[in-house]
């Protein structure tokens, strides 16, 4: 079986890739502090990677989540965690409460590069869903705002959101390209 580096110390993204993941690869993990460029998700993601595959000198995974709400023009996006960090999930929904569309997309930007100099190949998974006041508790940010479908991601349990998730469907398309390209990694 494949054993990849995921740069993260958050054990519960690691935790959940992994379950994800199954039988593709193993993911160990690494806690480097990489700088965060500003600009999308997926600039700030391949940036990430190059600095992370120069800093391990081999193979990486990188991972970036964003939080884009339709009336904000899809705000925060990859700056959520700061906004969390600051105004809480309480202030999020009551930045758009206001507004007609609560709409919102959950984006997960998955990086892999091969080793130092090449280029990061990146994996999105999206899912649509709406904000509204917190519910749940969660190891991650924002998900108690999120809602899809009648739950928040927070309320889900485990293995319905990890069947679901915008994590998921990026891991899917990580997974799918893992074993069409096992023999050359």
């Amino acid at each position: 079986m494949l054993t990849l580096t995921l740069v993260s110390g958050n054990r519960h993204k690691i935790s959940e890739l992994n379950a994800i993941l199954g039988s593709s690869a193993i993911l160990n993990s690494i806690d480097l502090d990489l700088p965060e460029i500003q600009g999308s998700v997926e600039e700030i993601t391949r940036e990430k990677c190059r600095v992370a595959a120069e800093k391990i000198s081999g193979p990486v995974l990188v991972e970036d989540s964003a939080l884009e709400m339709h009336a904000l023009n899809r705000m925060p996006g990859p700056y959520v965690k700061a906004f969390v960090d600051s105004v809480g999930n309480e202030g999020l929904y009551k930045m758009v409460a206001a507004f007609e569309d609560k709409t919102a997309e959950a984006v997960c930007t998955i990086g892999y590069s091969s080793g130092p100099g090449a280029e990061p190949i990146l994996f999105q998974g999206r899912l649509l869903g709406k904000i509204v006041p917190p519910r749940g508790i969660s190891s991650f940010g924002w998900e108690p705002i999120f809602e899809h479908g009648e739950e928040t991601l927070a309320e889900m349990d485990v293995e319905k959101k990890n069947g679901l998730s915008h994590r998921f469907h990026a891991a899917q398309k990580l997974s799918e390209w893992l074993k069409q390209n096992k023999r050359t990694l």
